[in-house]
């Protein structure tokens, strides 16, 4: 239940259209309900204006059925990430509704429509290997009301391919730069547009890559100013990050 939601909820309890005893039961697990291995924060979207997100790696098919179960009756979409299709599949079992995004890992539940913003995200990457990781930033920002422009495979590498995309780039509110290796995408872009760049290293690369600390240091480190930087893999971290700045 977000702001507008509980409004409309208060008022309808002030006019009589709901009872006082069903009002009172709607609100008895407004902070959380408690289901043993997880207590569901039913109260964060009224709090932060996003419900939890379930981060299925290290639960059970069993733990997170149970959470999406709980989860579906209240009126909130569902996203799950770092989701294997075995999740899916059970998941499936309860809500025919689920959608998975196999490259992403994640599920999808969508119970109500979001209004998109008239702006967008721009969402960069270095190269195809850094897909997976900026799907899951692009689905969640989607989720969350937001239009998404990719730009695939533009990284230093081949650097004419950004510049010829660099109208779409600067034209949106925010930027997600998503690269392994080295990580140099994130200060020429940062260099270029004057939007807030938020930057994902990847786990993408050689030996000395060192699964992704090389991209996570270069990028703390990008000379260009008006650059933030989540940690290694964290597409869902961007995407958050990304629906909040693209709806101030």
């Amino acid at each position: 239940m977000n702001s507008e939601e509980m409004k409309k909820f208060l008022k309808s309890v002030k006019n009589g259209d709901i009872s006082i005893d069903d009002g009172l039961d709607k609100l008895k697990d407004l902070s959380y309900s408690d289901l043993g291995f997880a207590k569901i924060d039913n109260h964060r979207e009224l709090r932060v204006g996003y419900p939890e997100v379930i981060y299925c790696e290290g639960k059970t098919v069993e733990q997170i059925k149970g959470i999406v179960s709980l989860m579906l009756t209240k009126d909130v979409n569902i996203l799950g990430t770092r989701a294997s299709k075995v999740m899916y599949e059970g998941v499936k079992q309860i809500c025919d509704g689920a959608k998975y995004n196999e490259l992403a890992r994640t599920i999808v539940i969508k119970k109500k429509e979001v209004e998109l913003q008239s702006t967008y995200i721009a969402l960069v990457t270095g190269g195809t290997s850094d897909i997976p990781v900026a799907e899951e930033a692009a689905i969640t920002a989607e989720i969350f009301g937001n239009k998404v422009e990719r730009i695939y495979d533009v990284g230093v590498a081949g650097i004419h391919r950004l510049f010829e995309n660099l109208d779409v780039i600067r034209s949106a509110k925010v930027v997600i730069t998503v690269a392994g290796m080295e990580g140099a995408l994130t200060s020429v872009v940062g260099g270029l547009v004057d939007k807030p760049v938020i930057a994902v290293p990847t786990s993408v690369g050689y030996g000395a890559s060192f699964k992704g600390l090389a991209a996570l240091l270069s990028m703390l480190n990008s000379c260009s100013s008006g650059v933030s930087v989540v940690n290694i893999d964290n597409g869902f971290g961007a995407g958050y990050l990304a629906s909040i700045i693209n709806k101030l």
